[in-house]
């Protein structure tokens, strides 16, 4: 897929993977729409854009994912066309399941699965419409396997998996594509902004995230997964090897889980 002239619609836009996507996109002659709660710094990044005149910035919060309808159809309206939707937006956990309220495990459905597809389904009719269109979910690793402190972030996770992949069965008679890009640990605040069993944020970059893999690189990586349309793409660095351990050794992958005892 060449992405000269293309309308992209980025969530989660503000920072991290979602920013530094944007940025990226913007040197490939795009026309983009991003998004997340945050409008102020939407502006930042639409300032260090390569051609601000070809970036609209549109503010919503995932959580309330009831009204997801007409935040596509301003979104549609911006340029009268979207040809890629990139659900990057979402939140982190970390925290014990013993020690975690359920209120957490509900925030986490709400944004992380419920938000990206009532998003996802509100889209769907236009794509159907032009009988194009791309979908292209950021989940993670912890979408294929789980590891300690972050059950409710890898149950939303999975969701995700088995949502998308139904969809892109449904529609590829309707020449929509869907790519889940699974990224493992990236240098982001991610870990930083996680929720813990209270609902508070951790406030602390845990070091396996800040030696994971530049957030420039990985927005390259996967710009160049979602050109090549693929189904599913793991990146980062030795971690993305769990995938595989789980599929022919899960024990393995169990034990090697436990032992690095990652936060």
């Amino acid at each position: 897929m060449d992405f000269n002239n293309k309308v992209v619609w980025v969530t989660g836009a503000s920072s991290g993977i979602g920013k530094a996507t944007a940025l990226h996109l913007s040197q490939l002659n795009c026309r983009l729409i991003l998004s997340s709660r945050r409008e102020a710094e939407l502006n930042t990044v639409k300032s260090l854009c390569k051609t601000q005149e070809n970036v609209a910035v549109l503010p919503f919060d995932l959580a309330n994912y009831d009204m997801m309808k007409p935040i596509a159809e301003k979104a549609i309206s911006i340029y009268g066309t979207i040809d890629v939707l990139i659900n990057n937006g979402g939140i982190s956990q970390r925290s014990l399941i013993i020690d975690t309220d359920i209120s957490v495990d509900k925030k986490l459905m709400e944004v992380d699965y419920l938000g990206t597809i009532a998003l996802s389904k509100a889209l769907l009719p236009y794509f159907m419409s032009q009988q194009s269109g791309h979908f292209v979910t950021v989940t993670s690793l912890m979408g294929k396997f789980g590891s300690p402190y972050r059950s409710g972030y890898c149950g939303a996770k999975h969701a995700l998996h088995g949502f998308f992949d139904v969809l892109r069965m449904e529609h590829e008679k309707d020449n929509i594509n869907v790519t889940l890009i699974c990224p493992g640990f990236v240098n982001t605040d991610v870990s930083r902004n996680a929720l813990t069993g209270d609902g508070t944020k951790l406030e602390t970059l845990d070091k396996a995230t800040e030696n994971g893999l530049s957030v420039d690189e990985f927005a390259k990586r996967m710009i160049k997964a979602i050109s090549k349309q693929k189904f599913e793409a793991y990146i980062g660095k030795k971690e993305t090897l769990g995938v595989f351990l789980k599929r022919f050794f899960p024990k393995l992958l169990h034990k090697t889980v436990l032992k690095s005892s990652v936060r």
